[in-house]
């Protein structure tokens, strides 16, 4: 099945294709040309400026613009006005590697086979299983339990469905989407570009904003599962509650909670899509509970609440808190923001914009722009904005930047915020970080933020929280009364796949075992629990590594049905990674988060809990697909 709609002719006149290609992507558009054309000596190093991919169209000038627009025009149009209609073929090993190292700056030899995944034609799927329980097992029974309809649950979902692998999904909400169902706060929308934040197999080229709100984002996960058909096999308002590994049979009891009740099934593998942000974290505040006003998580907003003429709290300035409070301030009579550590904010002045129709007809009808422009917003992670944040420990490292390269950084995001506090200086010491960057979750800014903390209605305070009182919460010595109040607090991302009880091979539990230090081998798998698998487990979170975590589970999925494969040729029952390979592995990723900001810097936060990072990814994108593109036997105890 294919997911991706057909590329439509070109068949517009000159006049028009022009107006359509002046809101191109030139990069893309250029990359598109030679792969269209195969001629790759329209690939000129004067096009291709000093960190281009870090900048607006390349960095290119007004005139090199028009000179790649120009180009366009002449491979789009025939002599005569009439367009090609055929589709070409993703483009060869030979003109992959060109275009990819010259857009790149460097060979990109060792990232060709992931790349290829990326840039494939219509309707093409080369992550899909190329094998079936039928092929494989002729009559096996080897049933799976998905838990959780999100992003990675579907994903799984629809692998199974592929490989002819019996399964059923268990979700706890009424409808799938995951963290895009439950976080309906205002503003709520991804900061991963949203030809980006999609299946790979399954792109959508209409994406009405370059960066999309959950409603829209949440729609593409509804048409995901109805078009795949995996809709039909999920249970919804259905709860895990807990998950006991049987030695003798070879199963796993998952004890189910549901509008009946209480009630056991079993399945030979178990694949948990649960996530890493669903378990909303309240702050230990004392008092918390005295509040007479409305009070919620962010993850949890109360819709029946009008902020009209209100006063409102927020207690942090994370992700979530800096797209809630510029929406809305200016609603409530005064909002109070609570801050621990202000971000870091990287620019992109298209972050609330709408995608021009022009920009979308060329992702519907130039064959291959839209991989390209993938391409380009792929790039800059696969190599770059990881490097500024390794530590360098000859630079020598401070608080105030790891390395030489993490410093430049800094005074780039430094210059672009002090710019926007001209008429505010009383602003700079609040919201200027103190920490390198890189340390927490880096912000992406197209000037709302700080415009909005400059409102005389809003209010940054950085002492800390003493307590909270019926009439509000009381901070730095000074009482503030306040209507509401919102956590925006973020979650309990280091407790993976709380609230289940796991309990293992001869009795082990998981959590216990775990002892507030989650660890799986690649995320996925932990020995002595045979059979299990999580999709953005333990360091799957990618921090400036490309993609998005879709990537990743991607990655995951091919990884675990691999597995699956596995254990159905073998005629095993049973699959467990060693324990050697488990903790060799984790060492090896304990070391790479050791340096790098998040885990050199003392800020603190959800990147580092306790002195470990038990969420982020250390190394590069390609690194993961290497780890995960086939299971070694090797390191696996089959019974």
């Amino acid at each position: 099945m294919g997911f991706s709609p057909p590329v439509r002719p070109v068949a517009v006149d000159e006049e028009t294709l022009r107006g359509h290609l002046a809101d191109a992507e030139i990069p893309a558009l250029l990359m598109t040309i030679a792969h269209l054309t195969g001629d790759v000596s329209v690939l000129r190093e004067d096009l291709r400026a000093p960190g281009w991919l870090f900048a607006p169209q390349g960095g290119l000038t007004a005139e090199q613009q028009a000179e790649v627009r120009e180009s366009a025009l002449e491979v789009l149009l025939r002599p005569g006005g009439e367009v090609p209609e055929a589709l070409p073929e993703p483009p060869g090993r030979d003109l992959l590697h060109a275009i990819t190292t010259w857009a790149m700056g460097s060979d990109t030899e060792d990232l060709l086979p992931l790349l290829a995944e990326e840039l494939v034609g219509p309707g093409d799927d080369p992550k899909a299983p190329g094998w079936t329980r039928a092929g494989l097992s002729p009559g096996s029974d080897f049933q799976v339990a998905v838990i959780g309809a999100g992003f990675s649950g579907l994903l799984a979902a629809y692998r199974l469905a592929q490989a002819g692998v019996p399964f059923v999904v268990y979700e706890k909400n009424p409808d799938v989407g995951g963290t895009w169902f439950e976080n309906t706060y205002p503003g709520c929308r991804t900061d991963v570009a949203s030809h980006l934040y999609n299946y790979s197999f399954a792109p959508k080229y209409d994406w009405p904003d370059h960066f999309c709100g959950q409603d829209v984002v949440l729609e593409y996960l509804r048409a995901f599962a109805k078009d795949s058909g995996v809709g039909d096999r999920i249970r919804f308002g259905i709860e895990v509650s807990a998950m006991r590994w049987d030695d003798e049979r070879s199963l796993w009891h998952l004890t189910l909670d549901g509008p009946a009740g209480e009630r056991t099934v079993v399945h030979h593998a178990v694949i948990s899509a649960v996530g890493q942000l669903n378990r909303p974290r309240l702050p230990d505040i004392p008092g918390r509970d005295s509040f007479a006003g409305r009070a919620f998580h962010s993850a949890a907003w109360d819709h029946g609440t009008d902020l009209s003429g209100k006063r409102v709290a927020v207690i942090g300035t994370g992700a979530s808190a800096y797209q809630i409070i510029p929406e809305i301030a200016g609603t409530a009579s005064e909002v109070v923001v609570l801050q621990r550590n202000p971000p870091w904010l990287r620019p992109t002045p298209h972050y609330h914009r709408s995608v021009p129709d022009s920009a979308r007809w060329l992702f519907e009808h130039v064959p291959y722009y839209a991989q390209w422009y993938r391409f380009w917003l792929f790039a800059p992670g696969l190599r770059g904005i990881l490097e500024g944040w390794v530590v360098d420990h000859d630079h020598p490292p401070t608080e105030r930047a790891v390395s030489a390269l993490n410093d430049r950084l800094r005074a780039t995001l430094l210059q672009a915020m002090e710019a926007q506090l001209t008429d505010a200086p009383e602003l700079r010491e609040l919201v200027i970080p103190a920490y390198p960057v890189g340390a927490k979750r880096v912000l992406r800014d197209d000037g709302r933020w700080l415009a909005t903390l400059k409102r005389d209605d809003v209010r940054v305070v950085t002492a800390p929280i003493e307590r909270m009182t019926p009439s509000g919460l009381r901070a730095g010595g000074e009482e503030f009364d306040v209507d509401v109040i919102v956590y925006a607090t973020g979650f309990e991302a280091s407790r993976f796949l709380t609230p289940m009880r796991v309990t293992g091979r001869g009795g082990v539990d998981l959590h216990d075992g775990w002892n507030g230090a989650p660890r799986a081998y690649l995320g996925i798998t932990v020995p002595e629990f045979p059979n299990l698998f999580c999709m953005y487990g333990p360091n799957t979170n990618l921090v400036g590594q490309g993609g998005s975590i879709v990537y990743f589970s991607e990655c995951a999925a091919t990884y675990i049905l691999d597995a699956i494969r596995l254990l159905l040729a073998s005629g095993s029952r049973s699959l467990s990674v060693r324990a050697e390979v488990h903790d060799a592995y984790n060492a090896w990723v304990d070391a790479g988060n050791r340096d790098r900001a998040w885990g050199w810097s003392k800020v603190g936060g959800w990147y580092n809990e306790g002195g470990r990072s038990a969420t982020n990814w250390p190394y590069t994108a390609g690194d993961y697909w290497r780890l995960t593109h086939a299971v070694d036997p090797t390191e696996y105890e089959l019974q």
